[in-house]
């Protein structure tokens, strides 16, 4: 504290607004590189108090973390002031427009959200206290706005460190395979985001400040917004996703192009992250017009190894390379990191460097599905004779399962599933879940990015949105177009090309995998301690429940998957030879 000048709702002006925004900045007549963030979760909003059950776990499970910190500066998936400023960096946390103390519209995710950041890097990179480099630096929606952002290409952005951030709206975050992701939107936006609406009088309290979070004071009427007001100044997220069933405009201009990111990056994925965090991080590193980029792969919740001692090491590496031009080796660095996952290993992660992302060692195998006779099989061997099995879309999912493996398998890499599959409705909903089990029969899961108990990759794929875009398909990655829909008569068999997010995994011999197959989100009994924010039944929040989407006339009938012959249905594995 007696080290670092600290500012309060310093006013950065964007246009028509003026946006809000903290200021920890080393004491001195030096000029240092600055940190920013900028989101809706309220700068204000302290992390222990706001959102306690996360810090709660944070710190239980790891009490030693952040050393030489007393955490009393900490917001949501943000740095931590303390552990930043000694080491020469200012860190700047903004209210983004209609969010905390910042006025405006609120509208996520928003081409007018990118510009506002914009000016809030271009604005920081000229302060008299400014060595006029600018990174950035946050989890989750402090990952995503960086890629929207560094496509605007800011000329003092110099490095960007997105942990875990979706990049494409539509296929990463609104709609997955077609089917809308309501389960997390609705119930993040009304606990993260609304509650936090600038105006908002049920807002938590700054303790910093001894004020609101959210700008509204009893005291002066007119800072405080009325529900009807509050409503009319944000946009309605769920309903706009509903509104907008196809890859239209409004997901297109809160998604990146890749062409335009050119700033150096380091991009963080979880691997347990299915249905928001790690697609956009494997995109971004195979795609991104940067050449300078790295790709990091961890396990764990996603709030947890952004802070941990090996996460902080190379954020700090990294950035003191591209901000501060210390050679201290990161541009010899291997361009992929991958901790490496082993069944009921979960505090345990061996580190392994690669040259690319797939990996260069990769074995593209095809397991096969068969149904024949009473069994649902996984095989090696495609199987000759055409087999079919039926399900309740809404019912008791099919599992497929394989023979044991003959000899220690990895599998790292993005999967592909083509399933030729029928419906006695007008349209389907396809989830697919790869799992393994032991000898024993016990399942192999791994914490995830917030559910205890997430299987080993998830893909989701709407019959009627099966469309490819053959100029971005990729063997491995199936890219559907979404542009328009394709009629699904009943009875009648269509091939679908399910992508299926990455994942990595080392599976000992004697393991078996299985493949899942359902009409309705992947779910198993209820776990996880009762601190828990979210409930776990391995798909974590990311659920697909609107009736409006999914009505049960539509979505409710029995699927019929069919195997062998000309209906070949099969998965890509992508297998590593063994390394030891």
């Amino acid at each position: 504290m007696d080290k670092m000048i600290i500012e309060r709702d310093v006013p950065i002006f964007s246009d028509d607004t003026t946006l809000r925004a903290d200021i920890f900045r080393p004491k001195g007549s030096l000029l240092y590189p600055v940190i920013m963030t900028m989101g809706p979760y309220g700068k204000g909003a302290e992390y222990k108090t706001a959102y306690a059950a996360q810090w709660e776990w944070l710190t239980t499970t790891h009490p030693n973390i952040l050393p030489g910190s007393s955490r009393s500066f900490m917001t949501w998936e943000t740095v931590d002031p303390e552990t930043w400023v000694p080491w020469g960096y200012v860190v700047i946390r903004v209210d983004s427009r209609g969010a905390g103390r910042s006025p405006g519209y609120l509208d996520v995710f928003s081409p007018r959200e990118a510009k506002d950041y914009y000016n809030a890097i271009e604005w920081a990179g000229v302060q008299e206290w400014s060595s006029g480099k600018v990174g950035l630096c946050g989890i989750s929606y402090f990952a995503i706005n960086q890629w929207q952002v560094a496509a605007l290409q800011p000329p003092h952005l110099a490095a960007i460190v997105p942990w875990e951030g979706a990049a494409d709206f539509y296929r990463d975050i609104a709609r997955h395979g077609g089917i809308f992701s309501n389960g997390f939107l609705e119930a993040w936006y009304s606990r993260q985001v609304q509650s936090i609406q600038h105006g908002n009088l049920s807002a938590v309290q700054d303790p910093w400040l001894h004020a609101s979070a959210s700008g509204a004071d009893p005291d002066k009427p007119e800072t405080v917004l009325s529900q009807e007001q509050l409503k009319t100044n944000r946009r309605d997220m769920s309903r706009a996703i509903l509104d907008h069933p196809m890859d239209d405009d409004f997901h297109q201009t809160r998604s990146v192009d890749w062409s335009k990111v050119t700033v150096p990056f380091l991009s963080a994925a979880n691997l347990a992250g299915f249905g928001l965090h790690p697609r956009g991080n494997f995109e971004a590193f195979m795609h991104a017009a940067s050449k300078h980029k790295w790709l990091e792969c961890h396990p764990g919740r996603h709030e947890e190894w952004f802070y941990l001692e090996q996460g902080i090491d190379i954020q700090k590496r990294f950035l003191d390379c591209f901000l501060k031009d210390v050679e201290n080796g990161w541009m010899e660095e291997a361009p992929v990191s991958l901790r490496l996952r082993r069944p009921f290993e979960q505090n345990s992660f061996e580190l392994r460097r690669e040259q690319a992302w797939p990996l260069s060692s990769t074995q593209w195998t095809e397991i096969h599905l068969s149904a024949a006779g009473d069994e649902t099989v996984l095989s090696w061997n495609e199987p000759e004779t055409p087999s079919s099995v039926s399900f309740d879309a809404l019912g008791k999912p099919l599992t497929f399962l394989s023979p044991p493996l003959e000899s220690e398998s990895e599998i790292t890499r993005p999967l592909a599933a083509k399933l030729f599959a029928s419906s006695s409705t007008a349209d389907m909903d396809l989830f697919v879940t790869l799992q393994a089990f032991s000898p024993e029969g016990k399942e192999v899961d791994f914490q995830g990015t917030v559910d205890p108990h997430t299987p080993l990759a998830q893909g989701w794929l709407r019959a009627s949105h099966r469309k490819l875009d053959p100029t971005k398909s990729l063997p491995y990655r199936p890219y559907h177009s979404h542009d328009e829909i394709l009629p699904v008569k009943p009875n009648e068999v269509y091939e679908l090309d399910v992508e299926i997010w990455p994942t990595s995994v080392i599976l000992p011999a004697g393991f078996r995998l299985a493949l899942q197959i359902s009409g309705k989100d992947f779910e198993r009994e209820v776990v996880g301690k009762p601190h828990e924010v979210w409930v776990a039944k391995g798909s974590g929040p990311w659920l697909h429940t609107s009736t409006e989407d999914r009505p049960e006339s539509v979505f409710g009938g029995r699927t019929t998957v069919h195997a062998g012959g000309s209906t070949g249905s099969r998965v890509l594995l992508p297998l590593i030879p063994s390394r030891r």
